[in-house]
């Protein structure tokens, strides 16, 4: 198989069981582009802060940051800072952080929505060798005095709306820290409270005053400084403070850089919100996004009427055969392209070229629909904080790739390492499966204060990531299970639950699902969120009436979900995989709940403990 992989150029050969080690596949490279371990060096490209300072040099007069000014709670024009207007408040800003006492090594929090000060901010951070310490509060309850605490915060910068929630962490953050500085204004109460605590707060026009007209000299930055700690939010325990250099974030920027360069698509990146003032050419997003794109455009052509609905399908299916049989998007279908397409092109703002998504799997029906009707690239990716985000993303115009997550992005190594109690073979001739790791510059420095953690994932120089891969034949990567997601039913076979819902999860009806099973019991149940216009339409159809929630909690709406997974299921699987019980939730997965990490990863503790009552009366039921 491996002789096939026309994507991949092998490193170095599969290993064999060794001192306890498990066997592991080849390990490969990207073979388009970035030929080496490392990008060239690039002379004055050490450091976060030289990306940012040459790109003011080459493109002063861009735009670089913009907001949109809401007017009687209408969304108005961009208005936008250039990168020397950006470049002239970051060195106020970093002149006034070290009035304050933080210099290199410093810690500084960053908390609130993505807005110009936060860049501006993180920007300062660069400027001045000070360590970025991201805070989110999608972390959940407590984690922001967590981090506060444990990252040894000396100063925040804080959006104002999110300032109650930083004095929440008093007094146990104020042991490190000193200042805090709003994005907006500061009210009277809460300047008052801080100040009670011995601590400074500044307004951001008060703070850029701050630092006068004295001159900060920039201290040298090195490749292997600490740029930023990143805390990840995990399935379990507390978050863990993942350490990254300069020299992981500039491989990354450059395997970006030389990926683009190879698909031509060297464009700008632009956030997925206002598509239509912003008219972005890129467009990243996690896959919820794209599942609501992919949901409205649906309803629109069931919606068109009989003509419109029957020239789209035509339109559909002959773009998606050409483009199966190897057709580049843009040559597929060109009238149709002009008749059917462009009009959700124009809805996407008219001029996105490439669509990423990331953060989560993509379904392969979603993913392929957006390929043949969007007119533009869309490529999924695959990475993890430790990984300082893309490891692997699928190649433009590659049909194969359908499903996966394309070969390593340039600059990284990867490789498979088989587990054997889950049944996963790296050396398989037919199907490399196993665990993915990941070498190279990229890769973080460890956990911040957790050397322990550390050298659990860290092995050799290769990050374990703890998700099961299986090489496909054209050298792109497939993600079908999570390493730690197996459990034993009573009757001793094992389940791999993540492949499971993966399979369950492609079922019409169901937007997403939570598979369980344990060892006391011998088969599984289930808690789903259903989609709401399928299951609104099955109750129409079938005399069941009342509001979605009421439709849930029906008897005979959920023997036909449960109906609908056995077919998917028997379509898949051995018949001990089938799922006997289902409880239907109309309110969906949510981080409010605490039941999912913020890029949507299922937090399976926090899901039993909400659903145990639950789980309990399904399995009563079956006996």
């Amino acid at each position: 198989m491996a002789g096939s992989m026309k994507h991949l150029v092998q490193v170095e050969p599969a290993k064999e069981v060794a001192d306890g080690a498990p066997s592991a596949g080849p390990t490969y490279r990207c073979a388009a582009g970035g030929t080496g371990a490392a990008p060239p060096a690039v002379p004055g490209l050490e450091c976060c802060w030289d990306i940012f300072r040459l790109s003011v040099e080459k493109s002063p007069d861009n735009n670089m940051l913009g907001r949109r000014e809401i007017v009687d709670g209408k969304a108005g024009k961009y208005t936008w800072m250039t990168y020397k207007e950006v470049y002239d408040t970051v060195i106020k800003i970093g002149a006034a952080i070290r009035s304050c006492g933080v210099g290199k090594g410093g810690r500084c929090g960053i908390y609130g929505a993505n807005c110009p000060e936060w860049v501006i901010s993180m920007q300062a951070c660069n400027a001045h060798g000070i360590y970025c310490v991201p805070l989110y509060d999608t972390l959940g309850a407590g984690a922001i005095e967590f981090v506060l605490c444990h990252a040894e915060v000396q100063i925040a910068f804080v959006e104002e709306k999110k300032i109650a929630e930083v004095l929440k962490t008093f007094p146990g953050s104020t042991k490190f820290l000193k200042t805090i500085v709003s994005f907006g204004k500061v009210n009277p109460e809460h300047k008052e409270k801080v100040e009670q605590n011995g601590l400074s707060i500044y307004s951001w026009e008060d703070f850029i005053k701050l630092g006068g007209e004295e001159q900060f000299e920039l201290p040298l930055k090195e490749k292997d400084d600490i740029c930023t700690i990143m805390y990840t939010s995990g399935t379990t325990g507390d978050p863990k403070g993942v350490l990254i250099t300069n020299k992981s974030i500039i491989t990354i920027v450059s395997a970006v850089d030389e990926f683009l360069k190879n698909s031509n698509e060297q464009d700008v990146k632009l956030l997925v919100e206002d598509i239509g003032e912003l008219k972005p050419t890129v467009f990243c997003a996690v896959p919820r996004v794209l599942d609501r794109i992919y949901g409205g455009l649906q309803d629109k052509v069931s919606g068109g009427g009989f003509l419109k609905k029957t020239l789209f399908n035509v339109a559909y299916k002959y773009k998606q055969g050409n483009m199966m049989k190897g057709s580049k998007h843009e040559e597929a279908a060109a009238v149709f392209d002009k008749l059917v397409f462009t009009k959700v092109k124009r809805g996407l703002g008219g001029r996105v070229r490439l669509i990423l998504s990331g953060a989560a799997p993509l379904s392969r029906h979603v993913e392929e629909y957006l390929r043949v009707v969007t007119c533009s690239h869309v490529l999924q990716g695959y990475g993890l904080t430790e990984t300082c985000a893309g490891s692997f993303v699928s190649l433009p115009n590659n049909m194969s790739m359908l499903g996966t997550v394309g070969p390593p992005v340039p600059y990284v190594e990867a490789r498979l390492e088989s587990v054997p109690e889950m049944g996963y073979n790296a050396l398989s001739s037919e199907s490399p499966r196993g665990e993915i790791c990941i070498r190279g510059d990229t890769l973080f420095s460890g956990y911040y204060k957790r050397e322990d953690l550390t050298k659990e994932v860290l092995v050799d120089g290769w990050f374990h990531t703890g998700d099961i891969g299986e090489w496909q034949p054209d050298g792109s990567m497939k993600i079908i299970d999570r390493k730690k997601n197996i459990f034993k039913l009573s009757q001793g076979e094992y389940v791999a639950v993540e492949n499971l819902e993966n399979i369950f999860g492609q079922t019409p009806c169901v937007d997403s699902i939570w598979v369980y099973g344990n060892s006391f019991e011998s088969s599984l149940v289930a808690v789903v969120n259903p989609n709401k216009q399928a299951l609104e339409r099955w109750a129409e159809s079938n005399g069941v009436t009342g509001d979605f929630a009421s439709i849930c909690e029906d008897k005979k709406a959920k023997e036909f979900i449960l109906g609908e997974l056995t077919k998917t299921g028997k379509e898949k699987k051995a018949s001990f995989e089938l799922i006997r019980a289902v409880h239907l939730d109309p309110v969906p997965f949510d981080m409010e709940r605490d039941l999912i990490t913020p890029t949507y990863k299922k937090k399976r503790p926090q899901l039993l403990k909400h659903y145990q009552s639950v789980i309990d009366d399904m399995y009563k039921s079956m006996k």
